[in-house]
């Protein structure tokens, strides 16, 4: 047996420092309905903390159901930036607004004017009380014309993208970013309506709050605004040889007989997608999510014949040299890698839902807990879960730290 003791280090990337999010930064999500969901804002979450594993960043979500520029139910709009933004001293603000704001009708003028103005009036606020704060406005996501008809000519969806013109423009007087979360989503409902049209209706199922499966596209539209990079890792084994690497490094190669075998380590995780859920993969198969977000690459040349790919000791799927030699993309399989990101996903998710809990239940609570006992025990539920929330914080990043693990390439017989 023939052994290549190639140590290579993990190659420094550029695409952090390309990133929108930086060290240090907190993100303040703000919004309706949509972002109250928790669920676009989630995944944005999840791909960051599973490709920047070392990336000090935190997130807050402060979407409120109902929202308008003026406010809602959760206050007015001062009430609503004060407690739910500028109590948490944000670095990154995404706003997303106009759903309730264009009154889910014909363009109406004085809705609009309201709207402009009100939003003005948010973006003036941010830039004073949060010094260097950076801003995305988002396009709102679609109100679904394409898998029904519209209720009125033109549709509802088209009176939204009026709007979005509005904050693309307000967004370039103003020094921020706009992510378009409205064209992406159309796109990938017009294909999902082509491939499978009653699943397609079901994507958005009251035409306004997508389900976790659209919101996978509104995620991938806020990152790629955000110049996320498509790619986990790279690896290349050139028979007896490490060739070229990319966020990984790969020690102890070694070839004969039995195939090959070596020790891998990523410098990121890949995001984790349950392609067994139906809506989930019509949404992978009607965007371009893998190519734009999840590229986790490895392949082999200077081989002949079919192999097992084992990882860790488990199967992962078999392969023909001709296609190892064109590459696999190991993050659309079950591997040890993406098991991992599974797991970083639910602390994300738990440690979003303490934070909503403590946010929602008692500091927003109205009609009890007046008395000074009772306030006193109020505050010290709210500080047990904001430091529940701190310590799942901690294991999040603890979780997504890279780790080896050990591959194998072991013929298959006959």
């Amino acid at each position: 047996m023939k052994t290549c003791a190639a140590l290579l280090a993990l190659v420094p990337s550029l695409a952090a420092a390309q990133f929108a999010l930086h060290d240090g930064d907190r993100v303040v999500f703000y919004g309706d309905s949509i972002t109250d969901q928790r669920l676009y804002t989630f995944y944005t979450e999840a791909f960051v903390r599973t490709r920047f594993p070392k990336l000090k960043v935190s997130f807050v979500h402060s979407g409120w159901g109902g929202d308008r520029v003026t406010g809602g139910g959760g206050g007015d709009v001062d009430t609503r930036l004060t407690r739910d933004v500028f109590a948490y001293h944000p670095t990154v603000v995404t706003s997303m607004l106009a759903m309730n704001d264009a009154g889910y009708r014909p363009f109406d003028q004085g809705l609009f004017n309201t709207f402009s103005k009100g939003y003005q009036h948010i973006v003036d606020r941010l830039k004073a009380e949060a010094p260097g704060v950076r801003i995305t406005l988002i396009i709102p996501s679609p109100y679904d014309d394409v898998t029904r008809p519209p209720n009125f000519e033109g549709g509802y969806n088209s009176v939204l993208l009026k709007y979005g013109d509005y904050l693309k423009d307000l967004a370039s007087r103003s020094g921020g970013s706009t992510a378009d979360l409205n064209s992406p989503v159309v796109s990938m409902l017009e294909k999902a309506k082509s491939l499978n049209p009653d699943l397609a209706q079901k994507l958005i199922q009251d035409r306004v709050h997508p389900g976790d499966a659209g919101h996978l596209t509104m995620a991938e539209a806020l990152l790629r605004a955000w110049n996320a990079p498509s790619l986990v890792s790279s690896v290349e084994i050139n028979g007896d040889k490490v060739g070229a690497l990319d966020g990984a490094k790969v020690t102890g190669l070694a070839s004969g007989t039995g195939g090959l075998s070596w020790t891998e380590t990523e410098s990121a995780l890949p995001f984790p997608l349950d392609l067994g859920n139906p809506g989930i993969k019509l949404v992978i198969d009607s965007s371009d999510f893998i190519t734009a977000l999840n590229q986790e690459t490895l392949k082999v040349t200077g081989i002949t014949g079919k192999y097992n790919l084992i990882i860790d000791g488990k199967p992962v799927q078999a392969f023909s040299a001709d296609e190892l030699s064109a590459g696999v993309n190991l993050a659309t399989l079950n591997t040890p890698m993406k098991a991992q990101a599974f797991r970083v996903t639910a602390l994300v998710r738990e440690r979003e839902e303490a934070h909503n809990q403590m946010w929602r239940t008692y500091m927003t609570g109205w009609g009890f807990g007046n008395e000074k006992a009772a306030a006193r025990q109020k505050s010290d539920v709210m500080k047990s879960l904001d430091r529940y929330a701190e310590a799942l914080e901690a294991e999040v990043i603890r979780a997504a730290q890279p780790v080896p693990h050990k591959y194998q390439l072991v013929p298959v017989a006959g």
